[in-house]
């Protein structure tokens, strides 16, 4: 455990090193369960990070009652189980209604097989960052700039007039730079071609791909149009386990059991 934490908790608890130590590893050694708290018409947010020693977390969370219902730790975002894990909440009872995710292909399959009525929402912060990826901040191409204005716009999206003006924008700057977009180039070594501006033609499909499941939100004012309320969620979690980053796989998997717990249950 980090000093910091052993010097706080002096303090505050009054106790010795060997004391909260003991104390750490009572808890540690044991977790408390989850209970699903809200069954009807349920905005989900899935989303997933990686966390020390490749442990990935996915957090399936209610955000109409700002509460995490199921969570998973494994090794990846892997169809299988998030299946798995969305069949156990179908027979727990719970009616999804909307999903907001990033649009990885695991959790877009897994929701369609389910839950095939629900709708799936894309988060506009995972689809501006990833197509803002491939652009880069400060592109050279011209078409990458036009493109990375659009891609900018896309959150300031709060309206249907808003909405339609952003896919006339897309829709004219592929008409006026499609030639572009889709010029390809020959390779002499290995005798095949390939996107000239790939990364440009990257974004833009990215983009393209995602229109479907961009604007849910702005039919239904209840579905989260991002998946940011996990964002900073996350962080705070990644921190906490910095302080505690000699923890063997088991104790940290009940480490973020606990604090999923206090999360869902604050004082």
């Amino acid at each position: 455990m980090d000093r910091r934490v052993f010097r706080t908790l002096n303090d505050e608890m009054q106790m010795s090193n060997r004391s909260i130590s003991r104390l750490f590893k009572m808890y540690l050694n044991q977790a408390p369960e989850i209970p699903v708290k809200h069954k009807g018409h349920v905005h989900l947010i899935i989303d997933g990070t990686y966390l020390p020693n490749g442990l990935c977390l996915i957090l399936y969370y209610d955000h109409d009652i700002r509460y995490v219902q199921l969570y998973r730790s494994g090794s990846s975002e892997k169809l299988r189980e998030i299946t798995q894990d969305l069949k156990a909440l179908k027979l727990l009872g719970v009616q999804l209604y909307s999903v907001t995710c990033d649009g990885h292909r695991s959790i877009l399959k897994a929701v369609k097989k389910v839950y095939p009525n629900a709708i799936i929402q894309r988060c506009l912060i995972h689809v501006k960052r990833q197509c803002g990826l491939y652009l880069s901040k400060k592109p050279k191409l011209q078409e990458s700039k036009e493109l990375l204005a659009i891609v900018n716009r896309l959150t300031k999206v709060k309206t249907p007039y808003q909405c339609s003006d952003w896919l006339l924008s897309l829709h004219n700057w592929y008409q006026q730079h499609k030639e572009v977009l889709t010029e390809e180039s020959f390779n002499e070594q290995t005798g095949q071609y390939w996107k000239t501006h790939d990364r440009l033609h990257r974004a833009y499909t990215h983009l393209f791909e995602a229109i479907p499941n961009l604007f849910c939100y702005l039919n239904d004012p209840e579905i989260p149009a991002t998946s940011y309320r996990l964002e900073s969620f996350f962080k705070h979690l990644k921190e906490k386990l910095l302080l505690h980053s000699g923890l063997r796989l088991e104790a940290k998997r009940n480490f973020i059991k606990w604090y999923l717990h206090f999360k869902n249950n604050p004082k």
